[in-house]
């Protein structure tokens, strides 16, 4: 897997992208170089409406595992292209997700809330201090049950929210919001799913063969769970970093984009080298290889 790091933002761009020996040039209508970047360095690309990209580069991203997100108008992503990976047990693998059994596939579910209720618990308390919400988010932890059949996950979302937020009338609003925290939110989630995609397609599971998240409509369903615990590292450098009144400019997005460069934990390892191993560690949970799926934590800044 190409190892590139690199997040480069062209939704807003009033121009093209093109391929030229190893390098992406962006340029603009006039046809004058804005940014040059090898791809090797690369892991996404936003481009959007007024954006015009070559079919050789579209190549080249798939040749160089780069993730391609497209945007609307409002700069939220609505279409997606992937590569296609030569996984050596590709096959395998994909069958092994079909025949997932629910017992299991429940086992992971549990696993994969406990994990991101627990981050919710440590960003609360980094962010706006230890508090009896940040305590009763660590006490839902330890009611997850098998398929979180009593949703846990959405106790825990109600309570959370207002809090990290501070404002009690506060609503996730994943799709078109054009302000305040939801537009900083939607902006970082839509990068995690970008390295969600490269994940698991790298690891050569099929991104449509969800555990909890199934939709007709949804290519990606395995993606959306698997980057649940990772969405607390994500949700602190924004409530830490930002007032919900400034502006979602160039500059803000350059902060979100650096957090994926953060360690994750104690390891040292960032939250993407952390996203590319869990989604390998599930390919072997599939096919029996491990008894038990082992789920990344976020423990709180360090």
């Amino acid at each position: 897997m190409n190892l590139g790091w690199r997040v480069l933002d062209c939704s807003q761009l009033d121009g093209r992208l093109r391929y030229e020996r190893g390098v992406m040039k962006v340029l603009d209508r006039e046809g004058s170089e804005l940014i040059t970047a090898p791809l090797s360095q690369i892991a996404i690309v936003l481009i959007g409406v007024q954006s015009s990209i070559s079919g050789a580069l579209i190549a080249k991203f798939g040749e160089y595992d780069i993730a391609l997100l497209v945007c609307d108008w409002r700069q939220e992503p609505v279409a997606g292209a992937m590569p296609w990976h030569d996984h050596s047990r590709i096959g395998a693998r994909q069958v092994a997700q079909a025949r997932l059994s629910a017992p299991r596939a429940k086992q992971a579910w549990k696993a994969i809330v406990k994990a991101k209720i627990a981050g919710q618990s440590c960003c609360l308390s980094s962010v706006r201090g230890i508090s009896p919400i940040s305590e009763r988010l660590g006490e839902l932890v330890g009611q997850v049950k098998s398929g979180d059949r009593s949703n846990a996950e959405g106790q825990a979302a109600r309570i959370y929210w207002p809090a990290i937020t501070e404002d009690p009338t506060f609503r996730r609003t994943p799709q078109c919001s054009d302000r305040g925290w939801n537009m900083y939110l939607n902006y970082g989630y839509t990068l995690l799913r970008g390295h969600g995609i490269r994940a698991v397609t790298a690891a050569g599971l099929c991104g449509t063969l969800g555990i909890f998240h199934h939709h007709r409509e949804n290519a990606f369903a395995l993606v959306d769970d698997l980057i649940e615990p990772f969405r607390p590292l994500i949700d602190y450098h924004i409530f830490s970093s930002f007032d919900e009144l400034c502006e979602l400019d160039r500059d803000s997005k350059k902060i979100i984009i650096n957090c994926f460069d953060k360690p994750f934990n104690g390891n040292g390892k960032s939250l993407v080298t952390m996203l590319e191993e869990f989604a390998h560690h599930y390919g072997a949970y599939v096919e029996d290889k491990i008894e038990r799926l082992v789920v990344p934590r976020w423990e709180g800044r360090r």
